[in-house]
């Protein structure tokens, strides 16, 4: 027997609550400077309710070839990676015109 959403209620399989999230999210990005000068790209307004954010920071963490985290509602990855998120988050399935960068 197929589980079934609570948000939708649609089957788990069918379920369409995440793209419509990705959708309607306003994401931020920025660079924070941090001890010894250290660099991190902060990735902010991405809703952890409804988006897995520790699978979208592990595929982030693969093809950045970097180190970062989940950390109350936000995302921090080592380094700058300003003018690569954008394109990754796209390619992950949000909308071009709700990321910024700042």
């Amino acid at each position: 027997m197929t589980e079934i959403c609570n948000t939708c209620g649609l089957p788990k399989d069918l379920c369409v609550c995440e793209s419509i999230a990705k959708e309607s999210t306003k994401i931020t990005v920025s660079i924070e400077k941090r001890k010894f000068g250290k660099l991190y790209t902060i990735i902010k307004g991405i809703d952890s309710k409804e988006i897995n954010l520790n699978q979208l920071v592990k595929t982030l963490k693969a093809k950045l070839a970097c180190g970062g985290t989940a950390k109350r509602g936000k995302i921090e990855l080592q380094g700058d990676h300003k003018n690569k998120i954008k394109a990754l988050l796209i390619e992950y399935g949000f909308a071009p015109e709700t990321i910024t960068s700042r």
